[in-house]
């Protein structure tokens, strides 16, 4: 009997511990953010990811995620794609802005801004890069994708069609940038009135009902859950966790969520012999 109290009691220890730990990451990723700043005077400064594309004859293609503005940015990512062709003198930047639809009628923009350039302060991550060759038959698919988002004359934050919308649906395009979008990128999941397609990075399919509830298997995602628009799942190749508002929790901290889960199942077992 003293036996199982302690062993229960350990369990107890060990999931405090591991839930002190979540909850930490969380609130570290949340407060590290600049999302409290104002748009008028937040850095769009780029951050050293991109290629000089003045010494830099390749042809390059790039997807970044960054968070989003204002309050915003507590929960989701703002996400675009960069493109250079061989030989280019600039790199051409494909996204979708709320803004920019009420202004021009249309929510896609290609524009020449520095393709690692901060998204109003905060500093964007790099999710995939390719070079040569390749990227230029990717480019071409890219912009052809470009021309066929099917959302462009729409906005909205949640559950979508937004920025992750358009970045999910180029990345279906071009399947061979193997892209796992963040599980911060809200609105990834958003397909319109279709209920089935491939997963963004072109590895697997989901089913979702307009953003709002759906399921992802992929060999890139791994297995991802859409409750409300918001993302958990569980990423095998790296043994990582996804969750909302922080994105990504670690090897680490997932190997050790599943160990207590391994303890706790064994104290199970033994209750119940």
């Amino acid at each position: 009997m003293l036996m199982k109290r302690t062993q229960k009691s350990r369990f107890f220890v060990m999931l405090s511990i591991m839930l002190g730990a979540i909850l930490c990451t969380v609130f570290f990723t949340i407060m590290s953010s600049n999302s409290d700043q104002s748009w008028r005077t937040a850095s769009r400064a780029p951050v050293g990811l991109a290629p000089d594309p003045a010494t830099t004859e390749e042809a390059v293609v790039q997807v970044y995620a960054a968070r989003a503005v204002r309050w915003r940015g507590y929960v989701g990512v703002h996400s675009w794609l960069a493109t250079k062709p061989h030989g280019a003198d600039a790199f051409t930047v494909h996204e979708v802005n709320g803004w920019r639809l009420r202004r021009n009628g249309t929510a896609v923009v290609s524009s020449n801004r520095p393709p690692d350039g901060r998204w109003f302060g905060n500093a964007p991550e790099l999710l995939a890069e390719l070079r040569g060759e390749d990227a230029g038959i990717v480019i071409q698919q890219i912009e052809s994708a470009v021309d066929e988002y099917p959302f462009a004359d729409q906005y909205r934050v949640w559950p979508g069609p937004n920025s992750n919308t358009f970045t999910a649906f180029v990345l279906r395009k071009a399947p061979q940038l193997r892209v796992d979008l963040p599980a911060t990128a809200i609105g990834k999941d958003y397909l319109g009135v279709q209920f089935i397609a491939d997963a963004p990075s072109g590895t697997g399919i989901q089913l979702s009902a307009l953003g709002l509830l759906g399921v992802l298997v992929a060999i890139e995602e791994g297995l991802e859950i859409n409750l409300l628009g918001l993302t958990f799942g569980i990423d095998l190749l790296d043994l990582s966790l996804k969750a909302p508002f922080v994105g990504r929790i670690g090897t680490a901290i997932t190997g050790m969520l599943l160990g207590l889960a391994l303890v706790g199942f064994i104290i199970l077992f033994r209750r119940a012999s």
